[in-house]
């Protein structure tokens, strides 16, 4: 049986700024369809990772292909559709004329434009300076522009930021359309929660190398602690003796117990506190896991609610 082709291949991938290893060794493959979530701390490699893909950088050592071709080529720059927080826009041009002109760059007449605004709720704002446009408007018009010439290779940068709950969720659902259609992703987000929710694979980088490369579940699979999270009478210093404690932390009124015995903690802390209310047991999640693999520890408690917004 013959293998799909990939449509992003990396190998090798090394760069350096100066004295800085951003990137050391990196192999990434993305197939038709897929959804990879690129994540990690600040400063991990994923911009240069990005900014390799799609060919705003050379690389110093390795190769990356999209479809077999090198992303610096304008006929390869024509199969990535690319939304990133960094883009700016003329103020001067409408919505119409930006998507319009993305249609053309890519090889497609400028009337391609339509059925993309149309899909992303831009058709009443299409005559609209940008200069005129809201925060997840102009988000809109990135993902519009990057969606018009239906490409092979979607990356996406932060692609949700700054639109509501309501024009997320029919985001995803227009890629998820791309998606069956053959369309490969690539993002990168601070919403760890919601790549666990849409991505097949996640990719943790950090300092130049991939930690991790799986799907979501198996990442939090990974990681054994679970949060309790109580109303209690009990103060700190009875709460830390307690069996399998990992960390105390207080969210106003309820405190907060990570421990790896959750069973065995509650049995004490019910016969402790016989009053103890509002119970509840969570396990790890995503941010949780991508905490821990950069934290280079298996425990991540330290920084698990940094790490759900920022990692």
């Amino acid at each position: 049986m013959a293998t799909t082709q990939a449509v992003l291949t990396a190998e090798g991938l090394r760069y350096r700024y100066g004295e800085t290893l951003a990137l050391d060794g990196v192999d990434l493959r993305v197939g038709p369809g897929e959804c990879v979530a690129l994540l990690g701390p600040n400063g991990a490699g994923k911009s240069t990772l990005v900014a390799l893909t799609v060919g705003l950088l050379a690389p110093q050592q390795g190769t990356v292909r999209i479809m077999g071709g090198d992303p610096r080529r304008a006929a390869t720059r024509r199969r990535l559709g690319v939304a990133q927080q960094t883009l700016g826009f003329p103020n001067t041009l409408t919505v119409d004329e930006l998507v319009r002109g993305a249609a053309v760059r890519g090889g497609l007449r400028a009337t391609a434009a339509g059925p993309v605004l149309a899909e992303l709720g831009l058709t009443e704002l299409a005559r609209r300076r940008v200069s005129k446009l809201s925060g997840g408007q102009r988000q809109r018009v990135q993902l519009a522009m990057a969606l018009v010439t239906e490409p092979a290779l979607l990356v996406l940068d932060e692609p949700t930021v700054g639109l509501d709950t309501r024009a997320r969720r029919h985001f995803w659902e227009v890629l998820a359309e791309r998606r069956a259609q053959g369309a490969a992703v690539l993002v990168t987000t601070h919403l760890i929660e919601e790549s666990a929710a849409l991505a097949d694979r996640v990719v943790v980088l950090d300092r130049g190398r991939i930690l991790a490369d799986a799907p979501p579940q198996e990442l939090v699979a990974r990681l054994p602690d679970r949060t309790v999270t109580v109303r209690t009478g009990l103060d700190q210093e009875q709460l830390e003796r307690l069996p399998g404690v990992l960390r105390v932390g207080r969210e106003h009124e309820l405190v907060t117990i990570q421990t790896r015995s959750p069973e065995d903690l509650l049995r004490v802390l019910l016969d402790l506190d016989t009053e103890l209310s509002e119970l509840r047991v969570q396990d790890a999640g995503l941010a949780e896991a991508v905490v821990a693999l950069t934290d280079g520890r298996d425990d991540a408690s330290e920084r698990t609610r940094e790490g759900r917004a920022a990692a």
